[in-house]
Formats: C-alpha cells, sequence, structure tokens
C-alpha cells in the first residue's frame, strides 16, 4: 500500500477508533453491559468494512489507476450494501442493544467517510506522472512550429 493511502487509512482509522470507544463507554452507561457490545459490534463492523475497502480499493486502482472513480463508487456501494445485510440480519437480535449499535455504525461511518475524505484532500496526490512521460520521450516536437 502506498504511503499516502496508508496515511488516508490511519488518518481515518484513528478518529473512529476514538470515537467507537466513546460511543462505547456511553452506550454502557445508558444500557449496560448490551449497549456495551452493540457499541463494540458497531465500532467494529465500521472499522473491518472500511479499512477492507480501502485495501481494496488499492488493490482495483493499482495498475490501472484511471479507474479510480468507478471503482471507488463500486466499493462504497459494496460497503454500504453489506452493512445493510448485517443490520437485516440482526435486525431482532437479543445479543446486543440495537439502539446502541445503530447509533454507533451511524457515527463511525459518518466520521471514517469525513477523515477519509480530508485525508485525500491533504495527501496531495499528483494525478499527473510527469516523470513517466520524460522517460518515454513524449515531449512535444517543434517540426510543425513557424517561425
Amino acid at each position: 500500500m502506498p504511503s499516502n493511502d496508508a496515511r488516508i487509512l490511519r488518518g481515518a482509522a484513528i478518529p473512529t477508533a476514538v470515537a467507537g470507544i466513546i460511543a462505547m463507554v456511553i452506550s454502557f452507561a445508558v444500557a449496560g453491559g448490551k449497549g456495551l457490545l452493540g457499541a463494540l459490534f458497531g465500532t467494529l463492523l465500521v472499522m473491518a468494512f472500511f479499512s477492507f475497502g480501502q485495501v481494496a480499493l488499492d488493490r482495483l486502482t493499482r495498475s490501472n489507476p484511471h479507474i479510480m472513480m468507478a471503482a471507488a463508487l463500486l466499493v462504497y456501494t459494496t460497503q454500504i450494501l453489506l452493512v445493510g445485510i448485517v443490520l437485516a440480519v440482526f435486525k431482532n437480535t437479543e445479543l446486543f442493544n440495537r439502539q446502541a449499535f445503530a447509533f454507533t455504525l451511524l457515527g463511525c461511518a459518518l466520521i471514517w467517510t469525513g477523515f477519509q475524505v480530508r485525508g485525500a484532500l491533504k495527501a496531495k496526490t499528483f494525478y499527473v506522472d510527469t516523470d513517466a512521460s520524460e522517460s518515454k520521450g513524449d515531449k512535444p516536437s517543434d517540426s510543425g512550429r513557424q517561425q
């Protein structure tokens, strides 16, 4: 994984983990042990799905960088669909507090997405590789120029 992508991943994972810990404390205070489990599961779900999504996006665009936007939309849509499937599966569970799970999941997903965007904007990734075009000899010729 390139250093910019790793920096973006860290920049999103750390605030999400902190928000998850805060949500766990609040959920434990409000709903007890089941609230803690719900917040823990919500935090782990977001961190797992979104970090695997970042790694998948890196692998998809490593050899073909011009498909970045299409791949990013595909990965994000897949993540949201998988989260929806998990929500549908655990709709009537009594293993943990569903409200703590849902609010933690929503909050952590928004925090992850916000900090991922912030990291991408601060990364200053070049979208033109000047070294590659110079090495190929793709310099414009002056043969058709009028003097």
